[in-house]
């Protein structure tokens, strides 16, 4: 689910994968697992990629929380 998230706040922004790597200075192959699911990124680096892209993830009620701007879709 979380790389579906990231793939879409990527996707509405200037970055390729490669870009935003370099941006939170990781692999790109790194973060390509992240979208595809096959690694699970930390909280920071979510929380990286997310203010990167103009998103913002904050807590309420100590539970993890995404405010994802225009972010309607049904399989996330």
């Amino acid at each position: 689910m979380i790389g579906k998230a990231i793939k879409h706040m990527r996707n509405n922004t200037k970055y390729n994968q490669e870009k935003l790597a370099k941006k939170i200075n990781i692999a790109r192959t790194t973060y390509a697992g992240y979208e595809q699911g096959y690694r699970e990124p930390t909280f920071d680096t979510t929380e990286k990629i997310a203010n990167i892209c103009g998103y913002k993830i904050y807590f309420e009620n100590d539970n993890e929380k995404f405010e994802l701007k225009d972010l309607r879709r049904k399989d996330i």
